[in-house]
């Protein structure tokens, strides 16, 4: 019996079920409408809608400028889409690090606004104090670790994290403290795909990887990367489902081909 066909709505306990049973997670982004729809009706468990908004919807070069209005809009926009899957909204960079009342009035926007499911948040012991108070307000909370994208000046680049023995321990002392303060869940960004492993084997609560191997209780890709709207990035993590880029690209053209040469519309397409 699968849990993830079973249930009319995907809740933070469904997810701890689907773990306990063994059963893989599926995540994806979504920014908008119509889209949210599709990925909601073909029976996704999460929809994350990522900050990396900023990078596929905004043309931006890092998910550093996107604003929590801006968050706020994209995330109203999947909820009023969806019937079934769990929804998660980043908070973007600058409104949760350092200041954790800001990180919970954040949070609370969020949830106010959009009607969201849970949020998510970069880092470890870094942002515990933020985890805390949000999750002391009865918001859920998924964490980040591994390569967090809103670090990626400290980084200088997105390449493999906690490859080295100091990095990795602190990886899986900081999944053990956000598990402890009471997260849902936790995704893991482009790390080893043994330590990814151990991570998934030594929490209690689901582990998605993005970039992490197949040894994690889920995965999540970007929907614009997995449909190949996108294709000038092209990490070795990525499998694309479909090139949408060339199809809608040739219906395009094929459009400005029959306006130029008055085929469209036809006698049948006009009052």
């Amino acid at each position: 019996m699968s849990v993830h066909k079973d249930v009319k709505r995907v809740t933070t306990h469904v997810l701890q079920e689907m773990k306990h049973r063994g059963e893989k997670i599926a995540m994806l982004t979504g920014y908008d409408f119509s889209l949210a729809k599709i990925i909601d009706n073909a029976g996704i468990d999460i929809i994350l809608v990522g900050d990396s908004a900023s990078n596929v919807m905004a043309g931006h070069e890092t998910t550093l400028p996107i604003t929590l209005d801006q968050m706020i809009y994209h995330a109203s926009s999947v909820i009023r889409a969806i019937n079934r899957c769990l929804v998660v909204v980043d908070l973007p960079f600058g409104t949760y690090q350092g200041n954790s009342k800001e990180a919970l009035s954040s949070a609370i926007r969020i949830m106010k606004e959009s009607g969201a499911h849970a949020v998510k948040l970069e880092g470890g012991e870094e942002i515990l104090e933020s985890v805390k108070r949000i999750l002391s307000a009865g918001i859920p909370v998924m964490g980040h670790l591994g390569l967090t994208p809103q670090s990626i000046y400290k980084f200088g680049t997105y390449v493999v994290r906690a490859k080295e023995d100091e990095e990795a321990k602190k990886l899986i002392a900081d999944a053990k403290l956000l598990e402890q303060a009471g997260c849902f869940a936790l995704v893991l960004e482009k790390i080893p795909a043994k330590l990814a492993t151990k991570v998934a084997q030594e929490v209690k609560i689901p582990v998605i990887g993005i970039g992490a191997g197949n040894g994690v209780d889920g995965q999540v890709l970007v929907v614009h990367d997995m449909l190949g709207i996108t294709h000038e990035f092209s990490p070795r993590f990525l499998r694309r489902y479909a090139n949408l880029y060339d199809e809608i690209k040739g219906a395009v053209e094929n459009y400005i081909e029959d306006v130029k040469s008055l085929d469209f519309p036809n006698k049948d397409e006009q009052y």
